[in-house]
């Protein structure tokens, strides 16, 4: 996808057809690291969010999907592999000209959404259900069925990886789907939806509606006919989905924010700790949920932790995501890069001690792009809004701390539960460490490695539910108890006579 091509406006996808939104509303996608415009995205309103809904609900009733065998839907699930990685060179460079971040991280993004595919088709072949025995005869059992209509609502950061963590088992689990892209990041959206269509999914089983959040994705969720919605994004989004959702007291599940502390003791491996710290801050240019923007340091390692810390992030380059030689690459949007330049002069104003980055990256002609330098705040303390509050951008903060008991209070006193990581050459005080931090994703030695087989999801206002693994397969799924009577004949209960 070349900037010099005819840019395409997105359309929707509704019942197995492609319709223009009904809407007059079109803005650019900017490649983030150009300005140049990508594509259009035409706005759709509440009317066509709702005949997406309506499509979803007769597929879903129809059975064609829901009531397909599981070696049906896994081997459509397969197909859908088979085709992205058919595709994978255009499909990572497409995200990175939408997205911002360097080609090596969407290459992951993109072999990681086949991957997902494959775990699921494999995972519905596998035992499903229980039996009991109950004092009684009677044959009780639970099976598992599929929720119905899911509304799937998608972040900018990882268009492709997140939209395929959520469609992967609500497709699996026999669910029809509307589907939500970001406005900012929508252009993969498109050939996405294509692939579903020639893997075979039948019509009106997957629905795309581009657009907003206050229309398409408030629609979504106040809808009656939508039995469950899924959300990744913000926190103060949650909470609005949350309410929305409540209409009909869908199910719901909300991958949110994240403040997470990254503690470093004396006796760990510095250049690990360093290494782990710049990629658990820096990776996504910091735009990802768990990154690990507290990092806690031991008092008496402070001092030279922060000095190399600073000193590396500085080799840093920052650059457009297609050069092979950039470590970084750019920030989503303009939007999004005020925000993070309106935090670092917060930082600086709560004072915050700055030791490397600061600043919008111009030089070398990314003047165009949304380009800032790998930012490292030392001696922070908790009060401080850029300790407490989610930046989501290259921006860390590195506090001080004495005890083991200390390290601890500072992890969790934060709003969030996402994610943590320890550093520590001590097993036992690693593992000891780690189980009293209160976060659903956590890491000893290690920061950022994400598994398809394993639950993802945090604590507290980081949200509720999880995706991966069987967890997110159970997620898009309802339990139903079923008891059979093995001799039919009357109870008694009653007079008969």
């Amino acid at each position: 996808m070349e900037a010099t091509q005819a840019v395409k406006t997105l359309k929707n996808y509704i019942n197995g057809e492609w319709q223009a939104p009904s809407s007059d509303r079109v803005e650019d996608v900017i490649n983030p690291a150009t300005g140049e415009v990508i594509g259009k995205i035409a706005f759709s309103t509440k009317e066509d969010t709702e005949r997406a809904i309506d499509a979803a609900r007769q597929a879903f009733d129809s059975g064609v999907w829901a009531d397909a065998t599981t070696h049906e839907r896994a081997a459509v699930l397969l197909k859908i592999a088979d085709l992205i990685e058919a595709e994978a060179e255009e499909l990572a460079k497409a995200e990175t000209i939408d997205n911002g971040k360097i080609l090596a991280e969407a290459e992951f993004d993109v072999a990681d959404a086949a991957t997902c595919f494959r775990y699921y088709a494999g995972i519905i072949m596998h035992p499903d259900g229980e039996t009991y025995h109950v004092p009684d005869n009677v044959q009780a059992m639970v099976v598992k069925e599929p929720v119905g209509v899911t509304g799937l609502i998608v972040p900018w950061n990882f268009p492709i990886l997140m939209s395929v963590w959520k469609l992967a088992p609500a497709l699996a689990a026999g669910n029809a789907i509307v589907y939500k892209p970001s406005e900012v990041t929508p252009m993969n959206a498109q050939r996405l939806f294509e692939i579903f269509e020639e893997a075979g999914v039948p019509h009106g089983v997957v629905n795309m509606v581009v657009g907003d959040g206050p229309t398409v994705g408030q629609t979504i969720s106040e809808s009656h006919e939508v039995d469950m919605v899924s959300f990744t994004g913000s926190t103060a989004v949650g909470r609005e989905i949350m309410k929305a959702a409540a209409g009909n007291l869908k199910k719901i599940s909300l991958e949110l924010g994240g403040k997470s502390p990254n503690i470093v003791f004396a006796d760990a491996d510095l250049e690990t700790a360093v290494d782990y710290g710049l990629f658990g801050i820096f990776f996504g240019s910091g735009q990802v949920c768990s990154a690990g923007s507290r990092i806690l340091v031991e008092e008496s390692i402070y001092d030279r932790y922060v000095e190399r810390f600073a000193e590396r992030a500085q080799l840093i380059k920052v650059g457009p995501g297609l050069d092979p030689t950039s470590n970084m690459g750019a920030i989503v949007s303009e939007k999004q890069l005020n925000r993070i330049l309106d935090y670092i002069e917060i930082g600086k104003s709560e004072g915050a001690r700055l030791v490397a980055g600061g600043k919008r990256v111009v030089d070398n002609n990314l003047d165009k792009g949304f380009f800032i330098e790998p930012t490292v705040f030392a001696d922070c303390t908790p009060e401080m809004r850029i300790v407490r509050e989610e930046i989501f951008g290259p921006v860390v903060t590195i506090q001080k701390f004495s005890t083991e008991e200390e390290a601890i209070r500072l992890a969790n006193d934060t709003d969030y539960g996402l994610a943590g990581g320890v550093f520590s050459g001590d097993g036992a005080k690693a593992l000891r460490v780690i189980k009293k931090v209160r976060a659903g994703i956590t890491w000893v030695n290690d920061y950022h490695p994400t598994y398809v087989e394993a639950p993802w999801g945090g604590y507290k206002q980081s949200g509720i539910g999880r995706s991966l693994g069987k967890y997110s397969l159970e997620e898009f799924q309802e339990v139903k108890q079923i008891n059979i009577r093995l001799s039919v004949e009357p109870n008694g209960w009653f007079p008969a006579e």
